[in-house]
This record gives structure tokens, sequence and C-alpha cells, in this order.
């Protein structure tokens, strides 16, 4: 029987009916009018599937920050519950990497394209597999669950619960200082930081600007690319 996750003041959880995406459903509550605040959750017990809904006050450039603290709040997570040999890394803008291989996502989405408009609403999303579903173990050796990295004793619920105890606390962390504190613990975290990389474009990736935006250096020149172009918009 899975156990129903208890959040951290400020935080509210609102399960999702079987077979509906969390996403989705963050949206179109977020589209209504939903709480900031609230993180809609699947209760699979071969997936983490969540969504924090946002009502951020800032123009989105500066809003999407928190896609960052969202990263760091598993990769934080991960690093309280998982065996302490199991590293866990990003790949921008957002894939999450498990002992060097993909194992899971974040999304987002906002109301606004335009990165100097300010959004009405923010949700940003994480996928975490704990499970191979429908294929072997091993069968595609750049793709990984938890499962299969000895995380055997950390359920979807759990992962959740602390995921938004990190974030929250990150999120604090956020509005009170700014981006900088943020920086300084996802950048080690970063696997492709200072490689030649060929998505989401061809350039040695440089770092991250003050505005959370990639350094794509190619050549003599050095293009920004930000977050906002990867915003799913609704």
């Amino acid at each position: 029987m899975t156990h129903s996750p208890q959040f951290p003041p400020l935080l509210t959880g609102e399960v999702v009916a079987r077979h509906t995406d969390p996403f989705d459903k963050a949206v179109s509550r977020a589209i209504a009018g939903v709480d900031s605040g609230t993180i809609f959750y699947s209760e699979a017990t071969d997936t983490l599937c969540a969504a924090l809904v946002l009502a951020p006050e800032t123009p989105l450039e500066d809003a999407i920050q928190a896609v960052y603290v969202a990263q760091v709040g598993l990769a934080e997570s991960l690093g309280a519950l998982a065996p302490p040999e199991v590293p866990v890394h990003f790949v921008w803008p957002d894939r999450i990497k498990v002992n060097g291989a993909v194992c899971g996502q974040v999304r987002f989405a906002a109301d606004v394209s335009d990165p100097k408009a300010e959004p009405n609403w923010l949700v940003i999303g994480i996928e975490v597999p704990f499970t191979h579903a429908g294929s072997d173990p091993g069968e595609n050796p750049n793709r990984t669950c938890l499962h299969e990295e000895g995380c055997v004793d950390i359920t979807p619920m759990s992962l959740l619960e602390s995921w938004s105890k990190h974030t929250l606390l990150w999120l604090t962390y956020f509005m009170d200082s700014g981006f900088q504190r943020v920086h300084d613990e996802w950048r080690p975290r970063c696997d492709s930081l200072g490689e030649t990389i060929e998505e989401p474009k061809p350039g040695v990736f440089v770092g991250l600007d003050e505005k959370g935006r990639m350094l794509l250096r190619q050549g003599v020149m050095t293009e920004v690319v930000s977050l906002t172009e990867f915003a799913e918009h609704r």
C-alpha cells in the first residue's frame, strides 16, 4: 500500500488519477489559478512523476532559474537517500544522470515565452524511473533506472517527500539571495561543463552566466542560450 507523502510547510500535494500526467494536470490547474506551491504527483511505483506550480513575481528570464533549484533539490534528495557511491549529475538543459547514464529529466512550462515578460505561473516537473519499462536492464547503456543503480530501498513517494523538502529549502535560498548560491551548487554537478557538446547546439559549454543562461563558445564567438528557449508554452 502506497503511503501519502508528507510535504513541508508552504507546499501541498495533490495526487492525480491513474494514467494522468502530473505535469499536464499541473499546467491545466495553473491556468485555472491553483495556489502556488501545489505539487501534483502520480502514485505509480515504477517512476516518480511530479510537478510543482509556482507563481513568480519576476520576468521569465529570472523565474526560469528555479529549474536549477529543482535539479539541485533532486540531486540532494538522491544524495540523502541513495547509497553514497551513486553520483548524480546534470546534462543541460533538462536531463538527470545517475552513475553516468541518463535517469530522468525535468520539464518546465510557463504561460509566456518572452524572457522579459512576467509569467502568471511556472510549472516544473520531474520524472525519475525506478525500473525499466518494457525493456531489459542494460539494453541501452546510456539510460538507467534507480533500481539498476542499487537504489532498491528508495520508493517514489520517499523521493518525492525528500525532493519537496530540499527544493523548498533551495527556493528559499534562491528568493533570499539570488541565483549565485544555486549556481555554485549546480555547477560541480554538470558533467558537460568545459566539454565540446552537440546538443542543444554544437560548441564548447563554457558555463552559465548570472541569469543561468548557457555560455556556448563557437570558435572566437560565445553564444548565450537561455533555458526559456526550452520551456513548454501553454
